[in-house]
């Protein structure tokens, strides 16, 4: 008999877990905002904590909450507003040198699909006038205004729920208390636990991220590489998304690099440079800082990537790793699963 309900416990647990995923695929413009809101408030919470023993009312800490959010929205888009002068004050010699550049790299794609320029038309602007091409570009434009009007609704989303969060409308350790461990004492030393290492990862990837940004600045403009404040900050937000982010902005930044600069000993020295940046702060300084706050194996890493990317996208990408903590801290608690959070370590 006890053999019997445990199987239909894990043919139930087979079940729902596909069900929630899709739930959380279709929600995902409630849920996103809510889990951001979740750890942005883990953050703030023993600051909060803090004032109250200090003898603080609490709508007081809300609105130095609200102070911070606010001033670091307003120093993002200074940076932003920054970044795109930057770009748009770009003398016509550097478009002109691009242009040239680029059509030389564009040229063998030209030649593989086939497109014949017309008559005193580059292989650049027959590619851009391509019919596929063009279709495709004016679709992505599409994608991105979505993704932007988006990205502002989720935004403020998060802002709301961090302060109901923090203002005490839902308890979350009353919550886990009540759903999952059924007993104060365990509830409330594991939220502490997820806290403190949400607090820690939160801490350590923004500032590894703030110095790879500035690193990855001060390199471009070294080398006299267009751009510097952009690729500071596309450095700074790309590292967010484990392990893949850090890639993604040495590639991106080295084919900029290719176009704009010769192939040289020069050109080798910068690409060597920002590949051991990303490797001093996310191969090096990061597992050190981070010490045993995670302990999930790099397997696991790329599947809850993929998993999480799946169902959320970039945001998921996000938050992939800190949704991973979460989850392998509460299964650490009880011994059915304890097994398989030691096998994610």
């Amino acid at each position: 008999m006890q053999n019997e309900l445990l199987a239909i416990r894990k043919l139930l647990l087979i079940l729902v877990v596909p069900f929630v995923l899709y739930l959380l695929n279709v929600l995902s413009i409630i849920f996103i905002p809510l889990v951001f809101a979740l750890f942005a408030s883990l953050v703030f919470m023993p600051m909060m904590r803090w004032l109250m023993k200090k003898g603080v009312p609490n709508f007081v800490g809300i609105i130095l909450v609200v102070i911070i959010i606010s001033a670091g929205l307003k120093g993002a888009y200074e940076i932003v507003h920054l970044s795109g002068q930057e770009i748009t004050n770009a003398n016509e010699d550097f478009y002109q040198k691009f242009d040239s550049r680029l059509n030389d790299v564009v040229a063998p794609v030209v030649d593989l699909m086939g497109i014949t320029p017309n008559q005193g038309e580059t292989k650049l602007q027959a590619f851009m006038n391509n019919d596929k091409v063009s279709e495709n570009l004016f679709g992505n434009v599409g994608n991105g205004l979505n993704f932007a009007r988006k990205f502002v609704s989720m935004l403020l989303m998060t802002i709301f729920f961090t302060i109901l969060l923090l203002a005490g409308s839902m308890n979350i350790q009353k919550v886990m208390e009540l759903l999952i461990f059924k007993q104060r004492f365990a509830s409330v030393k594991t939220f502490r636990q997820i806290e403190r290492d949400i607090f820690k990862f939160i801490v350590v990837k923004f500032l590894l991220s703030l110095f790879t940004g500035l690193s990855f600045g001060f390199a471009c403009y070294a080398f006299d590489v267009s751009f510097p404040i952009f690729w500071g900050l596309f450095a700074f937000l790309i590292n967010f998304v484990q392990m893949i982010g850090s890639v993604i902005s040495v590639v991106v930044l080295t084919a900029f690099a290719l176009v704009e600069l010769n192939v040289s000993g020069t050109l080798l020295v910068f690409i060597f440079i920002i590949s051991g940046i990303q490797i001093l702060f996310g191969g090096i300084l990061e597992p050190i800082l981070m010490g045993k706050s995670f302990s999930i194996n790099t397997v696991t890493v790329l599947f809850m990537l993929a998993l999480w990317g799946f169902i959320w996208g970039i945001p998921g990408l996000i938050l992939s790793i800190p949704i991973t903590a979460l989850v392998k801290k509460i299964m650490e608690q009880f011994p059915g699963t304890a097994v398989y959070a030691r096998i994610m370590s």
